[in-house]
């Protein structure tokens, strides 16, 4: 069984979430899962139906989710439309309000734009 820095906040609930999955898909998603939940103001959530682990804010509601994949992790945020994306790191042009940044195992995870997306995202709704 994978032991993460997330077991403390999602003890049980996060081991089930990625015990399909390949163990780099269940560590990225950990990593990713902590990098969001050390954002300030947001709380997550497994929610085992949507196979994700949501993100709310106390005034801007849900502001994103992480979706782990057999082959790689989704980042979704709820109003993506709406965020700065001159980077280009967000996909899902076709989607009505939302937008999603993928990666793969061996990706490099863009921890500055993840954080300023998330800024701009709780702004947009705050």
């Amino acid at each position: 069984m994978l032991t993460t820095i997330v077991d403390p906040v999602y003890p049980d609930a996060f081991g089930a979430l990625v015990a399909p999955l390949p163990a780099e898909i269940a560590a990225l998603t950990a990593r990713l899962v902590t990098l969001v939940g050390a954002h300030p103001g947001l709380s997550g959530k497994v929610m085992p139906g949507w196979q994700s682990v949501n993100f709310r804010h106390g005034v801007a509601g849900h502001v994103c989710a992480v979706f782990p994949h057999r082959d790689r992790v989704a980042l979704y945020f709820e109003h993506g439309r709406l965020l700065d994306n001159s980077h280009g790191l967000l996909e899902g042009g076709g989607l009505k309000k939302g937008r999603y940044l993928r990666l793969a195992p061996d990706d490099d995870i863009p921890v500055d734009m993840i954080g300023i997306l998330l800024s701009e995202a709780i702004a947009l709704s705050a």
